[in-house]
């Protein structure tokens, strides 16, 4: 399996979108991003395209209008970006990612409590 580029910040918002609401076509795309971003339709109709074009969604053009699907599942990308920063920020190690994280107070006595569970369940053969 080929990987795919890392999105930008605005393919991560049409992203977001697919994600959530599931597929769709440009219009709905664009109807739901309008509602947080001012961006005109042609733009996203553009953005839509060119993540195609790169790989980061897949065409149905077997109807009309054509309707769009992420080619890669939310938690496939998210631990492409982390791996990215890891690499880019914290020279590799991913303990300094969540020490830096727990040192800025990003992380809240629920997430605490859920990564202490996946430490003590990764030590369990």
């Amino acid at each position: 399996m080929s990987k795919s580029p890392s999105p930008t910040a605005a393919e991560l918002a049409i992203l977001r979108v697919l994600w959530s609401h599931g597929p769709a076509t440009v219009r709905q795309i664009h109807n739901i991003i309008r509602a947080d971003h001012q961006v005109g339709y042609s733009t996203t109709l553009k953005m839509v395209q060119i993540m195609t074009d790169k790989g980061l969604l897949l065409k149905n053009e077997r109807v009309r209008p054509q309707v769009f699907t992420p080619a890669r599942a939310e938690a496939h990308t998210q631990l492409q970006l982390i791996d990215e920063l890891i690499q880019r920020a914290f020279g590799g190690s991913a303990s300094k990612l969540v020490l830096r994280a727990a040192a800025a107070k990003r992380i809240t006595p629920g997430e605490l409590a859920e990564i202490k569970d996946l430490i003590e369940k990764s030590k369990t053969p």
